[in-house]
């Protein structure tokens, strides 16, 4: 459009003189503007709440550093974590001579790919069990689980309620509607909890992770302490036997379903939440409080546990007036002994450094830095990873 204006406003003496010059410049600036207005009227029509897209959130594979002799890495699982690492690993990669991929898969498929020695490290929001940790055993070294990572996960939900709306939320009223047994927003149990809330007489349409996934683990984990009939029916796990609603893969793909489906409610890592202004339910804790996931309730929760291990892992529905119910870790895996000893190297120095330095990034990001205490277990359990 600037190129066309300014060959018709150009003096003479630097323009062609054929007519058919100025006509075209003419035709093109035409052009353009109606290109322009028409733009500007679809973008006007686009801009509908209902029909706003994710994209704060990054997704995708991580890919860090790319200098000549770099030791190269990868590692997959977690989408819970993912945010975080999208952030800490390139600024790792740009001042140490390392490359790192990254690909969120979800916790299961990371346990797997590791597993079957497919990639460096692995990320999943529950250690390996027992079964896991023999199988993978059995490709290779033993498995260093340390924690790098703690956050809370969000209900979030999709009403046409006022702004300020914040709904209460209960373990065993949740519980009953992923297993079916509550259906309707305007269901008795709901309304009770939600007093001077005009509740819609709508369908409840739950999401759930497809995948196999830490996300739900610590999500199933919570449900399952909180109801008995939750506990004997469904149980926690990566995947577990839902009895309906929807499934995506991903914290990304559920948090999108909910936004685009009026009276849907699913589970999500808080950032997910937050960063896409997704509304998320004030929780009943084990103390009989409502909070909301926060730096300070995730914070309260793991301090309720500070013996943490990858076998006694646990922190959901913790005690304490402030702690947030619905919050847990990720763990980074890795095998014990490396014959490759830059590469073996390059893991310590990378994990050292996300469990101290790189926490910084989780303040940032709405996780939560590393308590001191599960920080030191951490760097205490690294050092079980010798090179040959």
């Amino acid at each position: 459009m600037k190129a066309a204006i300014d060959a018709l406003l150009r003096p003479k003496t630097f323009l062609s003189s054929t007519r058919s010059r100025i006509v075209a410049s003419a035709v093109v600036l035409v052009a353009l503007l109606a290109v322009g207005v028409t733009a500007l009227e679809f973008g006007s029509k686009g801009a509908a709440p209902k029909v706003r897209t994710i994209i704060e959130t990054p997704v995708g594979i991580v890919h860090a550093g790319s200098a000549a002799g770099a030791v190269l890495i990868s590692g997959s699982g977690s989408t819970f974590a993912q945010p975080f690492l999208a952030a800490a690993l390139p600024y790792y990669a740009e001042n140490n001579p390392v490359a790192v991929s990254y690909n969120p898969t979800g916790s299961g498929t990371g346990i797997k790919q590791f597993t079957n020695n497919q990639t460096d490290f692995g990320v999943s929001d529950t250690p390996m069990n027992a079964a896991q940790l023999l199988a993978a055993n059995g490709n290779g070294s033993g498995v260093l689980q340390l924690p790098i990572l703690l956050g809370g996960e969000a209900v979030i939900y999709n009403l046409d309620l006022p702004a300020s709306t914040q709904l209460r939320m209960d373990g065993p009223t949740l519980a009953a509607i992923f297993m079916g047994k509550i259906t309707n927003w305007d269901d008795p149990a709901l309304a009770t909890l939600n007093p001077g809330v005009h509740l819609p007489n709508m369908p409840i349409t739950t999401v759930h992770r497809s995948d196999g996934s830490g996300t739900t683990y610590i999500f199933t984990d919570y449900l399952s302490k909180a109801s008995t009939d939750f506990q004997l029916n469904v149980g926690p796990g990566l995947t577990v036997p839902w009895p309906g609603g929807a499934g995506e893969s991903g914290n990304l793909n559920v948090a999108n379903y909910v936004l685009h489906h009026t009276g849907s409610i699913g589970y999500v890592e808080l950032k997910f939440a937050l960063d896409n202004k997704l509304s998320y339910m004030n929780m009943k804790n084990a103390a009989g409080n409502y909070v909301v996931p926060s730096s300070a309730s995730i914070l309260a929760a793991a301090d309720q546990y500070p013996g943490v291990t990858a076998t006694n892992f646990s922190i959901t529905n913790a005690p304490g007036a402030n702690s947030y119910p619905i919050t847990g870790y990720s763990w980074a895996l890795v095998r014990a002994l490396h014959s490759h000893v830059s590469k073996g190297k390059a893991l310590i120095e990378l994990f050292e450094w996300l469990t101290t330095a790189g926490q910084s990034y989780a303040g940032q990001l709405n996780y939560v830095p590393l308590p001191d205490f599960v920080r030191a277990e951490s760097l205490k359990t690294l050092q079980g990873l010798h090179l040959l």
